[in-house]
C-alpha cells in the first residue's frame, strides 16, 4: 500500500531529535523504529489507552514516566506486542535496558512504544540490532522520516507544527501521529508525539496535555474501537529564551496552550480523514443539553451508527437515520418536538419530525460535500460538545478484512 506524504513545513524543535530504519519488521523496505531524543533538561506527559488490556510497552511506559526522568522514546511499528503476556513485558523492558547501556542512562530514562497486530511475539531483536543505527542519524530534521516510520494501516503522514510568539520569544510546537481504524481513542490517539522548546513546569504540562487531548482526540471516532496501544506524549524540551510557565493564570499559558491544542485539533482531524477508506470528514455539534455527558451521549450515538456513516459514504440525504440515532440514544424525557436537526445549514427535523421547509435538493447539496456539519440542537439545556467523525467505505472492511494477510 503506497503512503502519502502529505507533511506541512515541519519546523525542528530545539533540544528535540528522531531517526528512523527498516530493522524488517514489516518489509525490508519499510520503516519501522523511530527513535527520539530529548535530554534530562525536557518536561514529559502522557496519556494512554483506557483498555483493559493495554499492550506490554504502555505498562513499562506508564511506570518509566512515574520516575520523571525519560530522554528517549523508541517506537516500533508491525508488531502490537499486545496481548502477550509476561514474554511482551520483558521483551519491552529488553529494549530499554539495550538502549540505556547504549546511551549510559537507566533504564527508566527509554519510554517504548508499539504499534500493529495484536497477539505476536515482538522480535525484540530486530529492534535491538537497529539501536546502534538509528542512534548515530538522530537529527532534530528527522520529523518527516519519523511520520513515516510509526505508521501502519495509515494512508497519508500526520503532521502539524507551529510558530508562536509568546512573551516576545518564538516558540516552536510540532507533532505527529498515527491512526486511522481502531479509534475512539479515551484519551489520545493510537500513537502521538507533540514537541515544544517551551519551558514550563512538569505539573502544569500535565494539566496541559490533558486540556489538549480533551478537546482534540478525545473527540474523534472512526468505528468506536479504543486500541491495546492508544499513547500520546508531549515533550518541553526548553529551549526556547523565555521565563519558566508556572501558573495557569498566566497570559503566556493561556497562549501556549491554545497553540498546542490547535496542533492537537489538526492531527486528530487527519486520523478521521484517514478513517481506513474514509471520504468525507463529518463534525457533529449537539447543544442544548443538560450536561455534556448527554450531548456527548447523542453525538457518539450518531457518529458510531453503520446507517449513519454509510448513508454519507454514498452521500445518501437519508435523514431518517440520523433521526433515528438521536432518538435511540437513550436521553430521559427527551422532547422530540423541541429538537431540530441540520446538515450545513439546512434544517432537515424540526417539530417532531421533517422539517416542513426542507427539500431532498438541499440535503443533496450538502452531502456532496466532503465536509459536513450535523448540528442536533435539543433545546434542554446549555451544555455543547463538538466530535469528529468520518464515513464508512467498502474499503474500510477491505482493509481490516486482509489487515493480517
Amino acid at each position: 500500500m503506497s503512503v502519502e506524504i502529505n507533511l506541512p513545513e515541519m519546523h525542528s524543535v530545539s533540544g528535540f531529535k528522531l531517526a528512523t530504519v527498516c530493522a524488517g519488521i514489516k518489509a525490508t523496505d519499510k520503516k519501522d523504529v523511530v527513535l527520539m531524543s530529548f535530554g534530562t533538561q525536557a518536561h514529559v506527559a502522557g496519556v494512554f489507552t483506557q483498555n483493559a488490556f493495554c499492550a506490554a510497552p504502555v505498562h513499562i511506559a506508564k511506570e518509566h514516566l512515574q520516575k520523571n526522568s525519560v530522554q528517549y522514546f523508541v517506537i516500533n511499528t508491525g508488531n502490537a506486542n499486545a496481548g502477550t503476556g509476561e514474554q511482551g513485558i520483558q521483551d519491552a523492558l529488553l529494549t530499554c535496558d539495550k538502549l540505556s547501556k547504549l546511551t549510559h542512562t537507566e533504564n527508566h530514562a527509554v519510554l517504548p512504544f508499539s504499534t500493529g497486530v495484536i497477539g505476536e511475539t515482538l522480535p525484540v531483536d530486530k529492534i535491538i540490532q537497529a539501536l546502534p543505527e538509528v542512534l548515530d542519524n538522530l537529527s532534530e530534521q528527522g520529523w518527516q522520516d519519523a511520520a513515516q516510520g510509526i505508521l501502519t494501516t495509515d494512508t497519508c503522514t500526520k503532521g502539524a507544527s507551529t510558530r508562536v510568539m509568546i512573551a516576545g520569544k518564538w516558540v516552536t510546537i510540532t507533532g505527529i501521529a498515527k491512526g486511522s481504524g481502531m479509534i475512539r481513542p479515551d484519551m489520545a490517539t493510537m500513537l502521538g508525539f507533540v514537541a515544544t522548546d517551551a519551558a514550563i513546569e512538569q505539573s502544569l504540562l500535565r494539566t496541559l496535555l490533558k486540556y489538549a487531548v480533551d478537546h482534540s482526540f478525545n473527540r474523534i471516532t472512526v468505528d468506536g474501537d479504543t486500541s491495546t496501544n492508544d499513547s500520546c506524549m508531549l515533550v518541553a524540551t526548553g529551549h526556547a529564551k523565555m521565563d519558566m510557565i508556572h501558573s495557569e493564570e498566566q497570559s503566556d499559558y493561556v497562549l501556549l496552550r491554545s497553540a498546542i491544542t490547535d496542533v492537537f485539533e489538526q492531527l486528530a482531524k487527519a486520523i478521521v480523514l484517514d478513517g481506513e477508506g474514509a471520504t468525507k470528514l463529518i463534525h457533529i455539534q449537539v447543544s442544548g443539553g443538560l450536561s455534556e455527558q448527554e450531548c456527548n451521549q447523542v453525538a457518539y450515538t450518531i457518529a458510531h451508527s453503520p446507517l449513519v456513516k454509510t448513508a454519507f459514504f454514498a452521500s445518501d440525504p437519508n435523514w431518517g437515520r440520523i433521526l433515528a440515532a438521536v432518538g435511540r440514544s437513550g436521553l430521559s424525557q427527551l422532547d422530540i418536538n423541541a429538537l431540530e436537526i441540520f446538515l450545513d445549514d439546512v434544517c432537515i427535523v424540526n417539530n417532531g419530525g421533517r422539517a416542513l421547509e426542507y427539500t431532498e435538493e438541499q440535503g443533496q447539496s450538502v452531502m456532496n460535500k466532503d465536509e459536513i456539519t450535523i448540528n442536533v440542537q435539543l433545546h434542554r439545556g446549555d451544555a455543547s460538545v463538538q466530535i469528529w467523525t468520518c464515513d464508512l467505505s467498502y474499503d474500510y472492511v477491505k482493509i481490516n478484512a486482509e489487515y493480517r494477510t
